[in-house]
């Protein structure tokens, strides 16, 4: 498996990464949090990430997008990481946009796979009910009813649930697990936005006999499992792929700072202790980043092993992304605490990005099972 990126590949890279540092740099999400804008990311800049092809990057070109999968998701992904730039990148432009291409019918993606790619509609998945990761317990009930269906439970932790146009919804349906597009306006349906430490949107929704049409059904009902692992498996490649950018953003900017930083007259970068700890630091960034680019070519090469190699590379950047932020906070010492520095921004997002679609305990355990232990 080579994990060297490709000519394509490096200008895509280059391009996303002008972009976001242009378009969506930390700046500006500082702007989105002190103003406490209601929808926490800025519509005229996710307009214009449509227009780069970005939002359609996983969708095929019969359905408006650029088909370029996984990698280049990735390292779009990396540079958001790396900007800290808010969107729905994650929640419409990867989630749903693979729940829809695994699992929807042919009416379905000719009808809202255009809308994803060209930005026109905002989507998300709600899968997670309790406090922690669990798509294998899922008790949100889909109850038939006429020739449709009521949902009725709760979900936490939705990506971009409160500014969402529709969203895929993982409920319980007796003999197995069914996808339902939902539109956020339905009676019965309540979203409230949940105050994130990162600045970041997510949101928690109430079902209560929430009403939809077979026609909402996204696959067979009870046979949505494979389309959910898919979206989920997606998913947590590309928050690993986040997960690296804000690392190597934290990094650099903690480099540049003990570069700076005089104690004694002398800069503190000069001290062999945090010169050995930079350098674990950058080596252990680089491993993970070599298991991003593993997980992303095993997605796109729909390789047997995908899920193991998605698992452990959102394990082993899980752990280095906490490292990344604890020992940059540490190395700028007492202002790392402050919010006059950036690295406490990342820090935040990094502890929320660990958990979400599992932390690297959970993942480890899928690895362990998977392998008979």
């Amino acid at each position: 498996m080579a994990l060297v990126l490709n000519e394509d590949e490096q200008m895509l890279r280059d391009t996303a990464e002008g972009f976001m540092a242009d378009k969506a740099p930390v700046k500006a999400l500082r702007t989105l949090r002190d103003t406490k804008d209601t929808d926490g990311i800025d519509r005229a800049l996710w307009a214009e990430m449509s227009e780069m092809g970005f939002a359609g990057v996983l969708i095929d070109e019969e359905h408006g997008g650029v088909a370029m999968g996984h990698m280049a998701a990735g390292l779009i992904a990396e540079q958001m990481g790396r900007n800290l730039t808010a969107s729905p990148f994650l929640s419409t432009a990867v989630l749903a946009a693979t729940a829809l291409s695994k699992a929807g019918s042919a009416a379905q993606k000719s009808e809202w796979l255009p809308k994803i790619a060209s930005g026109e509609t905002l989507m998300t998945l709600a899968v997670d009910e309790g406090r922690k990761h669990n798509p294998k317990n899922i008790d949100m009930r889909a109850e038939r009813s006429g020739n449709g269906f009521k949902l009725s439970g709760s979900k936490a932790m939705v990506v971009d649930g409160h500014i969402a146009d529709h969203i895929i919804v993982a409920a319980n349906t007796g003999e197995g697990v069914t996808l339902f597009l939902v539109d956020a306006k339905t009676k019965g349906l309540t979203t409230n936005r949940t105050d994130m430490i990162d600045s970041r949107n997510a949101a928690r929704l109430e079902f209560d006999n929430v009403e939809v049409n077979s026609d909402a059904v996204i696959g067979e009902v009870d046979g949505g499992m494979d389309a959910l692992n898919a979206a989920l498996n997606a998913g947590r490649a590309i928050v690993g792929a986040e997960l690296v950018g804000a690392s190597h953003q934290a990094f650099h900017d903690t480099v540049g700072y003990i570069r700076e930083r005089k104690q004694f007259g002398v800069e503190v970068g000069r001290f062999q202790a945090l010169q050995h700890r930079a350098s674990h630091l950058y080596s252990e960034i680089e491993l993970a980043r070599s298991a991003m680019l593993a997980a992303l070519t095993a997605l796109d090469g729909d390789a047997p092993d995908a899920a193991m190699a998605v698992a452990m590379a959102k394990a082993k950047i899980g752990s280095v992304a906490k490292l990344a932020s604890q020992e940059g906070v540490q190395m700028h010492g007492g202002v790392g605490m402050t919010d006059e520095y950036d690295i406490g921004l990342y820090m935040k997002r990094i502890r929320v990005l660990q958990e979400l679609f599992g932390d690297a305990a959970y993942h480890m355990e899928q690895i362990a099972q998977a392998r008979g232990f």
